[in-house]
C-alpha cells in the first residue's frame, strides 16, 4: 500500500504496543515503525514476538520484542521501565491485547467471562498505569483498541461488550485525569476488519461474511491498514486537539446494530 502520509511523522519516537505479535496491533507497529518510531512489542508469546520484529528490522524500521502478559502488573511495570531506560520517554501507548470468543452467556464460565475482563479491562489498565510515569509530558498520547460491542448489545458478546465499555469508560477517565499533564487517551473502535482472528471467528463461512458484506452502508470489510493510518492520524500533530473520543472505524456498521455481525 502506498502511503497516505508523506512525511516520516515519528522519526526518533518510541512507541509501544500491546498485543503487537499479530494483527491489528501488529500493523499498528508497523505504521508507526514506517514513520521512523522504535516499536516495543509487547505480547504473551516471544515466538510470535520475535517473528515480527524480524519482519519489521527486515522492512527498514526499529523494534523490540517484550513477552509480557498485560494482567501480571508488575511485569508490564519492569516492561515500561526497560523501555524507558533503552529509549527514553514513551511518545505513544497502544493498549490492544484483547481477548474474544463466542458464547452465549448462559453457557458461558465465569472464567471465560473474566478472561476476557481480565485481558481487556485489567491490560489496558496495567499498561496505561505503568506507563504513566514515563510517557513524555507533555505530547505523548495513549491509544485503547476498543470495538463496537463497547456501546451496542452483540448476541453471544456479553463478555466483551462489558469489557469494551470499560475500555471506553477508561479512556474517558483517564483523559480527564492525564489532560492537564499534556497526555492525550483516545479508543479507536475497529469493526469488522478483513484478515484477523475476530472476524475468523465470527464471520467464519462465505456466507457469514457475504451476509455482513452486503448489511454494511459501505459494503465491504475494512482493513488493517484503515485502523493503522487512523492511529497514525490521532497520534500525529494532526490530532493533537482529539483526547477523550471514541473513533469510529467501522464501515458503518455501528448504525446497523449487532445482530448482523452474527445473524440474529
Amino acid at each position: 500500500m502506498s502511503d497516505v502520509f508523506k512525511e516520516r511523522l515519528f522519526e526518533g519516537r518510541t512507541a509501544v504496543v500491546t498485543g503487537g505479535g499479530s494483527g491489528i496491533n501488529l500493523r499498528v507497529a508497523e505504521r508507526f515503525a514506517e514513520h521512523g518510531a522504535h516499536v516495543a512489542l509487547i505480547g504473551r508469546t516471544k515466538e510470535k514476538l520475535d517473528a515480527a520484529v524480524e519482519s519489521i528490522r527486515s522492512s527498514g524500521g526499529s523494534a523490540s520484542a517484550h513477552p509480557c502478559d498485560v494482567r501480571e502488573f508488575k511485569t508490564m511495570e519492569a516492561v515500561m521501565a526497560d523501555v524507558h531506560a533503552s529509549r527514553g520517554d514513551i511518545d505513544v501507548l497502544v493498549c490492544g491485547a484483547a481477548g474474544n470468543f463466542p458464547a452465549p452467556a448462559a453457557a458461558m464460565s465465569s472464567n471465560g467471562f473474566k478472561a476476557v475482563l481480565d485481558i481487556d479491562v485489567l491490560g489496558t489498565f496495567n499498561a496505561a498505569r505503568a506507563a504513566f510515569d514515563r510517557l513524555r509530558k507533555p505530547g505523548s498520547i495513549v491509544i485503547n483498541i476498543s470495538a463496537p460491542q463497547a456501546f451496542i448489545p452483540y448476541p453471544m458478546q456479553a463478555h466483551v461488550c462489558a469489557a469494551k465499555a470499560g475500555v471506553d469508560m477508561l479512556t474517558r477517565t483517564l483523559a480527564l485525569e492525564w489532560g492537564p499533564l499534556g497526555v492525550r487517551v483516545v479508543s479507536v473502535s475497529p469493526g469488522p476488519i478483513d484478515d484477523t482472528e475476530g472476524m475468523r471467528r465470527l464471520c467464519p463461512t462465505d456466507e457469514s461474511r457475504a451476509r455482513v458484506t452486503d448489511a454494511m452502508p459501505l459494503r465491504s470489510f475494512g482493513t488493517r491498514d484503515d485502523i493503522a493510518n487512523l492511529c497514525l492520524f490521532v497520534a500525529s500533530p494532526a490530532g493533537r486537539y482529539i483526547t477523550g473520543s471514541v473513533l469510529l472505524c467501522d464501515g458503518g456498521m455501528s448504525l446497523l446494530g449487532g445482530g448482523t455481525m452474527l445473524g440474529v
